[in-house]
């Protein structure tokens, strides 16, 4: 990665950073509110707005998913739920591997294809998060932990989109929301220092992505500490339903890409 051969006037245009803090603002606010949606919101915003390419913004994304985490877990002094999680951090180990090799062995067609059963498997479970009536009665097992660790890490790999799966789980175990938001924020961390150290090697992160995450820092960085000191209180119910909002969003964005990619 070279600093030098950045065309730094169009990098680091003022109207597109800008646009880009504001994307990372929304995005953060959602991430702390539900656990999750902060790349699916940012990449979606970023794509719609034209200020950043899909491959920077996503890196970019990696970077500040580490700095919430680290300013979410260090402002409320609390450990991060390790024991919880530890299955599903082992499973995804193995699936982020699996799911960037794939990525390189697939045609582009049949990636497309896989896009789209994946949009349409979002949404069932959105639709069955809806429609559900309560929660489990008693908390998954650990090996059940671990295969979800391996579905979310495969579908990260593939697709950097690792969320659904394990949203999906989280949030119809018998736990307080609290620890489900800091279980995914957990995982999504993880899953973003683990591919930030297969990508950097590799030469995928480019100077516009650091750029962009140098930017937004401190944006992530106020913004989830006033969410700490002023946080929103939702009931279980509505927090649900954005919840499935967002799944079913991030689903129908799935379809649509891989219906223009195979048509």
């Amino acid at each position: 990665m070279r600093l030098d051969a950045v065309n730094w006037p169009e990098s680091g245009d003022a109207a597109s950073v800008a646009a880009f803090a504001a994307c990372v603002a929304l995005a953060t606010f959602a991430q702390n509110l539900t656990g999750f949606a902060f790349g699916l919101i940012l990449l979606g915003l970023t794509a719609s707005l034209h200020v950043a390419s899909v491959a920077d913004a996503a890196n970019a994304a990696m970077v500040l998913t580490l700095v919430n985490a680290w300013v979410s877990f260090r402002s409320q002094r609390i450990a991060p739920p390790w024991r919880l999680m530890r299955p599903t951090l082992m499973g995804s180990t193995i699936g982020v591997v699996a799911g960037v090799a794939l990525l390189g062995w697939l045609s582009g067609s049949a990636v497309a294809w896989l896009r789209g059963l994946l949009g349409l498997s979002i949404t069932a479970c959105a639709s069955l998060l809806l429609l559900q009536a309560g929660t489990r009665q008693r908390q998954s097992t650990p090996a059940a932990f671990a295969c979800v660790g391996v579905l979310s890490g495969l579908l990260g790999g593939l697709f950097s989109s690792s969320g659904p799966p394990l949203v999906y789980q989280m949030y119809r175990e018998p736990l307080d929301r609290d620890l489900v938001r800091q279980a995914l924020l957990l995982v999504f961390a993880f899953n973003a220092l683990f591919r930030l150290c297969l990508v950097v090697p590799a030469g995928q992160f480019s100077a516009h992505a650091l750029l962009l995450a140098a930017c937004a820092v401190p944006v992530v960085y106020v913004v989830t500490r006033l969410q700490i000191r002023y946080p929103t209180t939702l009931r279980p119910a509505v927090l649900k339903v954005i919840v499935a909002g967002l799944l079913l969003a991030s689903g129908s964005s799935l379809l649509v890409s891989a219906y223009l990619a195979i048509a």
